[in-house]
């Protein structure tokens, strides 16, 4: 089939994938990564149209011979923010994989969990998050509520299925707040510099993957030989780049901190602004955030901060602006330069769940930008471009 990737970078790419290896690659993970047996219900609470949908709402249950959801909606407002616990008990749900993005807006609508008591959730036994970052505290607030491993694990659409993950079926691993866990079979998985070269463990750089490609990757690009190679290929010879920043710690556990395009650089010095979204996000009254680097003479870039409030929050925004600066400055330092926060109602984002950032810096750096094909609900970006405009920013 052919897959059009979510375009953040406004211009989707068609990923080609041929039948067989995608098809060995989804039944082994189903049971080994996934720990689902042939029977059981499989939730993938996705979007068909995107690859998650293909793989695990489609595919990966089919051949394996599970029962598969499909479910329209949203995790909240449908009719409300126990949407998931509802259909995880009516239809006796053993595994949910889902967005990072709709547990934030769970966890925002009803931060003490209220509606998880409501339900009879005994069959369910793993949470899969995947498709954005998924920051600990989201993390730490599914694993207290619902009592069930939480497992982050990172892919692309290009891979078909995870690259990463803690294999529920194999054998859990210690849980890494923060990481996606551990390369999967197929996955050579190695940090380079900017150079090319291997950096040492624990330090940040380039996400590459030694090739060949294991089984289920894309061959190429639709049409589009050339610039398969160029996207992926030329800039890391004999590597695959995933265009993701990131780090392998001693352990072999990989952290990606965030897309390549969104490391700032602060006066010299190379930030994450994952890592900074980690910190707004431990905020007590933050539901989402992002944070995106802008423009400065002086610096060269800075971070700003973008934040949506829990439900029912009632605080002074200005105080709460002013503690997440304050939290940033504590935690990274003031070498960060991170000063504004902007708070506002929602956060614009692609179908699947994905935050864009790249529109947004474009914004309150005054550049030209398209709307991108994926997006969501397209008046979110002037909510953005008004916010930034009665703060003085983007003008």
């Amino acid at each position: 089939y052919i897959i059009y990737t979510s375009g953040t970078t406004g211009q989707p790419k068609g990923i080609v994938r041929d039948n067989g290896g995608h098809m060995v690659a989804l039944k082994w993970t189903m049971e080994n990564e996934f720990g689902v047996k042939p029977g059981e219900v499989f939730w993938a609470a996705s979007d068909v149209g995107w690859v998650v949908g293909h793989s695990y709402i489609v595919y990966g249950p089919l051949l394996h011979g599970c029962t598969s959801i499909l479910f329209e909606g949203k995790p909240v407002g449908t009719p409300d923010a126990g949407t998931y616990w509802r259909v995880i008990a009516e239809h006796g749900v053993v595994a949910l994989f889902t967005a990072p993005t709709a547990f934030r807006a769970i966890k925002g609508q009803d931060p003490k969990g209220e509606f998880i008591a409501k339900y009879d959730l005994s069959k369910f036994r793993t949470l899969f998050l995947a498709g954005e970052r998924a920051d600990p505290e989201t993390i730490k607030w599914a694993e207290q509520k619902l009592n069930v491993p939480v497992v982050d694990h990172w892919w692309q659409t290009e891979t078909g299925s995870p690259m990463t993950i803690n294999p529920a079926g194999l054998g859990l691993l210690p849980v890494k707040y923060g990481s996606p866990g551990v390369p999967m079979p197929g996955y050579d998985i190695r940090v380079l510099d900017d150079a090319g070269h291997e950096v040492q463990r624990g330090t940040l750089g380039n996400v590459v993957i030694k090739l060949p490609l294991p089984a289920g990757c894309l061959p190429t690009l639709w049409n589009a030989d050339q610039r398969f190679r160029q996207a992926y290929l030329d800039e890391f010879p004999g590597f695959y780049k995933t265009a993701d920043a990131g780090m392998v710690d001693e352990d072999g556990y990989l952290y990606v901190m965030a897309r390549t395009d969104d490391i700032i650089n602060v006066a010299g010095h190379r930030l994450s602004t994952g890592a900074m979204e980690e910190v707004l996000s431990a905020h007590p009254d933050v539901a989402e955030c992002a944070v995106i680097g802008i423009a400065d003479a002086m610096k060269g870039q800075v971070p700003l901060g973008f934040v949506v409030l829990n439900a029912g929050v009632t605080r002074d925004i200005g105080s709460i602006e002013n503690e997440v600066v304050g939290l940033v400055r504590e935690r990274i330092g003031p070498v960060a330069a991170f000063k504004t926060v902007v708070t506002i109602k929602r956060l614009p984002k692609t179908r699947s769940g994905k935050i864009l950032r790249g529109t947004m810096q474009k914004i309150a750096d005054k550049e030209e930008w398209t709307m991108p094909a994926t997006i969501d609900d397209p008046v979110v970006l002037d909510e953005i471009t008004k916010a930034l405009k009665e703060r003085g920013i983007g003008l």
